[in-house]
This record gives C-alpha cells, sequence and structure tokens, in this order.
C-alpha cells in the first residue's frame, strides 16, 4: 500500500514534480502524503520574522494555522526548485528553495518578505564560471508584486 501511495505522490518526478505534489497535499492537508514527499531529516532554514514560521507549523503540527501556501510561480533548475507567492490581505511574500533529491525533498530555504536573487555557480559548458567582484548574473529574481514602496531585504542564493 505505500509503495502504491509514494509511486502515485511522485507520478511526476522531476523536481519540480514533486514540490508541485507537495503544494497540493498541502493546500488538502494531507499529511500522509506530506510525509512521504518529505525526507524525516529535513534540512531546514527560515530567513523572516518568527511570527511567519507558518510552513514550520504546518509541517509539525505544532499549532493550527490558516495561512495558504498558494505558489504563483514555480521554477526549476535541477534539484533546486523555487517557488514564490504572496499574501495580499496579509501583506506577505515569500520564496520557498527546495532541494530534491531522487525524488524526495531533502531541504527547505524559507524567505518571508525577503528579495531573494538566485546566482549559478560552478561549470558552464563553454569555462569555468567565475565570481566577478562588479557582475553577478542571476537566474532567477523574486517579484514581490504589490510591494512597492515597501523597503524589505534582499539576499542572494547561490545554487
Amino acid at each position: 500500500m505505500e509503495l502504491a501511495l509514494t509511486q502515485e505522490i511522485l507520478e511526476d518526478s522531476t523536481s519540480k514534480g514533486v514540490v508541485t505534489a507537495l503544494y497540493d497535499a498541502l493546500s488538502r492537508r494531507d499529511t500522509e502524503k506530506i510525509k512521504n514527499i518529505l525526507t524525516p531529516d529535513l534540512e531546514w532554514w527560515f530567513h523572516g520574522p518568527p511570527s511567519d514560521q507558518f510552513l514550520m507549523r504546518l509541517l509539525t503540527g505544532e499549532q493550527e494555522t490558516t495561512f495558504r501556501f498558494v505558489p504563483h510561480s514555480i521554477s526549476a533548475f535541477g534539484p533546486t526548485v523555487l517557488a514564490e507567492g504572496f499574501d495580499q490581505s496579509s501583506s506577505i511574500a515569500w520564496v520557498h528553495a527546495w532541494t530534491v533529491t531522487d525524488g524526495i525533498i531533502t531541504q527547505v530555504r524559507e524567505y518571508f518578505n525577503t528579495s531573494l536573487t538566485v546566482t549559478r555557480f560552478g561549470k558552464t559548458g563553454q569555462s569555468d564560471c567565475t565570481i566577478s567582484p562588479l557582475h553577478c548574473p542571476s537566474v532567477w529574481e523574486s517579484s514581490l508584486p504589490g510591494r512597492v514602496g515597501k523597503s524589505v531585504p534582499g539576499l542572494v542564493l547561490a545554487i
């Protein structure tokens, strides 16, 4: 039975498919599916006000939360999947950077009301990628809709 459940969850076993299945399970509060998508020793990193740790509260069952994670965009860069969403009524924007290994989520970096720029370091097809003090090309940037005029911290994530 558990094997059939796992195969159903991971029907789309791409990194993006795994993360999409997680958000679907989160929206239904399906704890069994969530448990099968996440590794038991999930590595977690959070940046934002402690009062905004909705995902941790939801996954640990620490306390009930009505906050809904509805991604407005999901982008994949190999094993790293970036999901971004916002709640206009609460004036909250969030970004999750998930790491998927062998069809299971092993790490999440969570950013609340933080602008995120993602840069890829490593070898390219033509030459080694080097870090230049003047230019660091980004592969993804958060959009923070409706945040005009509000200052938020900015971070760079290197993948």
